[in-house]
C-alpha cells in the first residue's frame, strides 16, 4: 500500500494556499445562503487583490478524437494551473463533488485542484489531486458539459447546464 504524496511533494503548494486564504476571507466577510455565483465574484476580486491571475468561468472546448462533446466551464483556472470548484451548498461535499473536480482535472491537465462549499457554517475545502490514471475521461465529463441544442434559427441555451 503506498502513503499519500508528503505536503511538500504538492505541486503549487503555495497557490493553493493563497485561494484557501482568499476563500476563508471571503466567507467571513459574506453572509450564508448566497448562490454560488455570488461568493465566485467575490472569491474572484480577493485573489485578484492578492496578485493570483485568475481566469473567471474560463470554458475549454472539449473533444473525443474529432468530436466535439461541448464547452467545459471552469468556475477559477488560477495562475494557469489550479482548477477551482465553487459550490454554496448545505450538505458536506462527497464523491459527486469530487468527481467533478478530477474531470476537469482530466479535462485541463493540471495537476491540483480546490474544490470549496462557502453554502455552511464553515468554509469546507478539498485539495485534489489527479488519480495516477484517468481512463475515458472524455465520457465522465459529459455531464458537466455545456452544449448548445438547436432551437428553429437560433440556439437555445440551458443555464442550468453550465
Amino acid at each position: 500500500m503506498s502513503n499519500p504524496p508528503s505536503t511538500s511533494a504538492i505541486l503549487h503548494q503555495d497557490i493553493t494556499y493563497r485561494i484557501i486564504g482568499a476563500a476563508m476571507r471571503v466567507h467571513r466577510r459574506m453572509p450564508r445562503g448566497l448562490r454560488e455565483q455570488h461568493y465566485q465574484k467575490a472569491l474572484t476580486a480577493e485573489m485578484l487583490q492578492d496578485g493570483l491571475v485568475v481566469l473567471e468561468e474560463y470554458h475549454l472546448e472539449i473533444y473525443d478524437g474529432q468530436t466535439w462533446l461541448g464547452r467545459l466551464y471552469l468556475d477559477h483556472w488560477v495562475n494557469e494551473c489550479v482548477v477551482v470548484e465553487d459550490k454554496a451548498v448545505s450538505h458536506i461535499m462527497g464523491d459527486v463533488e469530487i468527481a467533478q473536480v478530477i474531470a476537469y482535472l482530466a479535462a485541463t491537465k493540471a495537476q491540483v485542484g480546490l474544490l470549496l462549499n462557502f453554502g455552511r457554517s464553515r468554509l469546507e475545502y478539498k485539495r485534489i489531486l489527479p488519480p495516477t490514471a484517468i481512463e475515458e475521461w472524455q465520457t465522465q465529463v459529459t455531464k458537466y458539459l455545456w452544449k448548445p441544442e438547436q432551437f428553429g434559427n437560433g440556439w437555445k441555451t440551458d443555464e442550468a447546464d453550465k
